[in-house]
């Protein structure tokens, strides 16, 4: 047991400076989004969106740094505790005021972790950067455009969309696929067929996102399709 402890204080050394990377980008953006908020009164709804499109990216940096499972379990664990703070007590209003209850960011913070635990720590890290990307930028570009250009409305029980968000959400999702299926060397045809298929399912389940469930069904349900076509397909 004695013997074991230098070689876990070696890789936490060794991942101080990759973690702290993490940790400064994350800190930029909840640093922009707070200030474009209290300083210049931006709309939250839009600096929620900041923080929502560019804590995404973290996958991508962790991909990059190739980070162990564990931290992205844990910052998700840490994350979700912060959402749920800040969900009872506004001290983030650039990550939670959105106008409504949602518990949307507590679910964006826990997918993380599931799907590290599936997927990334499988040595799959593509089935948790399709997730969470798709999460990131579908639904953030979906929400963008849908509340500035958004004329032809429909409602899923009770929630109200836009015809101009949910395809914004399927060309966002069908993108994010094909880039992230491409860059791990999958078939040309593989990818138009699998990145169509999770467009669809993703622009579905972000049709209803009552309380921010979106943020989690989202996320999973693109991994989960996307892990089981390719590996139907190839």
């Amino acid at each position: 047991m004695l013997s074991e402890s230098p070689s876990f204080l070696n890789a936490l050394l060794s991942l101080r400076y990759p973690i702290s990377l993490v940790i400064l980008y994350l800190g930029v953006i909840i640093a922009l989004a707070e200030g474009l908020n209290r300083l210049w009164g931006t709309n939250s709804e839009f600096t929620r969106k900041i923080v929502h499109i560019g804590s995404g990216n973290v996958v991508l940096i962790a991909w990059w740094l190739q980070l162990p499972s564990w931290t992205l379990i844990g910052a998700s664990f840490i994350a979700s505790i912060i959402a749920l703070v800040s969900y009872f007590l506004p001290i983030l209003p650039s990550i939670n005021s959105v106008g409504r209850k949602s518990l949307g960011t507590f679910f964006y913070a826990v997918s993380i972790g599931v799907l590290a635990q599936l997927f990334w720590s499988k040595g799959e890290p593509q089935y948790l950067a399709i997730g969470i990307l798709i999460m990131a930028w579908g639904d953030g570009m979906a929400a963008i455009i849908g509340q500035k250009f958004g004329k032809h409305c429909y409602e899923v029980l009770g929630v109200k969309k836009s015809w101009e968000g949910s395809l914004t959400m399927m060309g966002v999702s069908f993108l994010v696929t094909s880039i992230i299926l491409s860059w791990v060397s999958v078939p040309i045809l593989t990818v138009v067929i699998v990145s169509l298929m999770i467009a669809i399912v993703a622009m579905a389940l972000e049709a209803f996102s009552k309380l921010g469930i979106d943020n989690l069904t989202v996320p999973l349900g693109s991994a989960f399709v996307a892990f089981y076509l390719i590996n139907q397909l190839l």
